[in-house]
């Protein structure tokens, strides 16, 4: 459901949040490093980002990637919205251009209510939440 570069810019995200006790600016480098992702892709996700309003940036030798108090307290939706659009909640499950209830494709029945519950987990999640269970080790975001 989710692109690939959405993921990373999820993984992203929390982990910039993760590192926010500080008010630390976090480089591409070290954020591709403990995502495993490509320095290009998280540059430009970054970016995107940035332009959305989900995080902040500060150019310059001391610079780098953060979040405010504010911004912890967004939805992940927004992550999703910033890099996929919100379309991908309305999409047919199997990517017909023309499925509908009129015109259902084989899963259009089973695949609206799991769709939706997904979308709910992303807009009812914060980014705050996130946090804690992946500083103490309960979660992770690399294999």
């Amino acid at each position: 459901m989710l692109t690939n570069t959405c993921k990373t810019a999820i993984k992203a995200v929390v982990y910039l949040a993760s590192k926010q006790k500080g008010a630390e600016k976090i480089a591409i480098k070290a954020i591709s490093e403990h995502i495993d992702g490509s320095i290009h892709t998280i540059g430009k996700v970054l970016q995107i980002l940035v332009r959305q309003g989900v995080i902040n940036s500060v150019k310059g030798p001391s610079g780098g990637f953060f979040l405010n108090d504010k911004q912890l307290h967004q939805p992940i939706i927004r992550v999703i919205e910033a890099v996929d659009g919100l379309q991908i909640f309305e999409k047919c499950g199997l990517g017909l251009a023309n499925c509908s209830g009129d015109h259902p494709c084989p899963i259009h029945k089973q695949y609206g209510k799991p769709r939706d519950m997904i979308k709910k987990i992303f807009t009812d999640t914060k980014i705050l939440d996130l946090i804690n269970p992946l500083n103490k080790g309960i979660t992770y975001l690399v294999k």
